[in-house]
């Protein structure tokens, strides 16, 4: 009997707005929470599976930078793309209370507050992206174009491949 799959906030938001979305299970780690591993569990490339990272920018303070799992966020990217002179990614101590979320569960929907969401360019590539569903072991697949509807998200290239 497999388990019943449970209803997050961010699943929740996306059936108030009308967004059609898939969740999908894995077995979660909490000593190996890379996005790369939540890729090979859920059967997708790791260009298609998104992670949430929180930054704090100088003027604009906190936001939200969407990439995919194999790559790394490009700090001046982001900061040129929220208005900010220069960020830093928030400590891992400050993330659940920023977002509501812990480590390896952090996403945009059902957030604790409206922050500005950079989703990398990358992301349109895809029918369907996959992002944390709020909780580890969980992701929600949907569509770019309904995420960027459903967290009033702009698209940016604010990421590059990880260096081998």
């Amino acid at each position: 009997m497999s388990k019943k799959v449970p209803k997050t906030n961010a699943a929740r938001e996306l059936d108030q707005l009308g967004t059609p979305y898939e969740l999908r299970q894995y077995e979660s780690d909490p000593e190996h929470l890379e996005a790369e591993l939540v890729a090979e569990k859920i059967g997708l490339p790791p260009e298609q599976v998104f992670k949430t990272l929180v930054a704090i920018g100088d003027i604009k303070g906190v936001c939200l930078a969407v990439i995919p799992a194999d790559s790394q966020l490009d700090l001046k990217a982001l900061a040129a793309a929220t208005g900010n002179r220069k960020l830093h990614l928030a400590p891992l101590k400050d993330v659940q209370r920023l977002t509501g979320y812990i480590r390896g569960g952090v996403t945009a929907l059902g957030c604790k507050k409206p922050y500005p969401v950079i989703l990398d360019s990358s992301a349109l590539e895809w029918n369907l992206i996959s992002v944390s569903a709020g909780l580890r072991g969980l992701q929600i697949l949907l569509a770019p174009s309904d995420y960027i509807r459903s967290v009033s998200a702009t698209a940016a290239s604010i990421s590059r491949k990880k260096q081998q």
